[in-house]
C-alpha cells in the first residue's frame, strides 16, 4: 500500500514499512494471517500510527476498478484545507501508483516516485 502523507511513519507495528524517495511517502506492506480459507490483514489502525506520532482524520475511502489492462487514472490533488493523505492499494491484479511533490520549495519538488501494487506482493 502507498501511504502518502505530509509527515514521517515508522508502521512497524502494521506490517513492513520502507522509506522512499520522497520521504513523505511511504509503502507499507501489512501482516498477512493466513490458513487454508484465505487471510486477514489489518490495514489500518488508527491507534497504532497514532502511537507512531501519525495523526490523520481518514474521512474517506472510496473503490474503483478498471476493465481494460492499461487504463490510466487521474492525478489527485487537493489544496488546503481540503488536503488529504492518500491511502492507495490494491485488491486484485496489480498497478503502478505514482506519486508526484507538487510543493513549491520542497528540496524534492518535481521529484516523482511509483510503486507496484499488487494482490500477490500485499502491497
Amino acid at each position: 500500500m502507498f501511504l502518502c502523507l505530509m509527515c514521517n511513519l515508522n508502521a512497524a507495528d502494521l506490517g513492513k514499512g520502507a522509506a522512499m524517495s520522497l520521504s513523505d511517502v511511504k509503502v507499507i506492506t501489512p501482516k498477512r494471517f493466513g490458513d487454508d480459507r484465505g487471510f486477514f490483514s489489518e490495514t489500518w489502525n488508527k491507534a497504532r500510527l497514532a502511537k507512531d506520532g501519525i495523526e490523520i482524520d481518514f474521512v474517506q475511502d472510496n473503490h474503483s476498478m478498471s476493465h481494460a489492462v492499461g487504463t490510466l487514472r487521474g492525478l489527485h490533488f487537493q489544496s488546503p484545507p481540503h488536503a488529504q493523505a492518500k491511502l492507495v492499494r490494491c485488491g486484485r491484479g496489480r498497478l503502478f501508483d505514482v506519486a508526484v511533490d507538487i510543493r513549491r520549495g520542497s528540496p524534492t519538488f518535481g521529484h516523482w516516485m511509483g510503486e507496484e501494487l499488487s494482490f500477490d506482493n500485499g502491497k
